[in-house]
């Protein structure tokens, strides 16, 4: 594990198409939101920020998902993305992507590289 690897939280705080954890990074501009899922076995993160205009998506604190667990949902807008890649494949931004975080997962935690 690299040396500025950050722990979000534990792994199994995260179940399969189930609620996200939100967290904030810090960048040059300020803290910015970001999330991460469980989506097929694998752990994935984004900054929480619709690829249409810039809001967060979640509903409720951590709620990315639809209700079939497939897809993340921009609550405002209704934008749909993939959970494994972020693109868009519904609604005001299709092929557009959300910006991916390099989140790994070790020793039962989940971490932000």
């Amino acid at each position: 594990m690299a040396e500025t690897a950050r722990m979000i939280c534990a792994s199994t705080a995260l179940a399969d198409g189930g609620k996200g954890i939100r967290f904030e990074i810090q960048t040059e501009s300020g803290p910015l939101s970001a999330f991460v899922v469980r989506f097929d076995g694998r752990v994935f993160g984004y900054l929480n920020r619709c690829a249409h205009i810039g809001i967060e998506m979640d509903w409720q604190p951590g709620e990315f998902f639809d209700d079939s667990g497939l897809y993340l949902v921009c609550a405002t807008h209704g934008a749909t993305y993939l959970p494994d890649s972020g693109r868009c494949i519904a609604g005001p931004c299709r092929g557009a992507r959300l910006t991916q975080l390099e989140i790994f997962e070790q020793d039962s935690a989940v971490y932000l590289k």
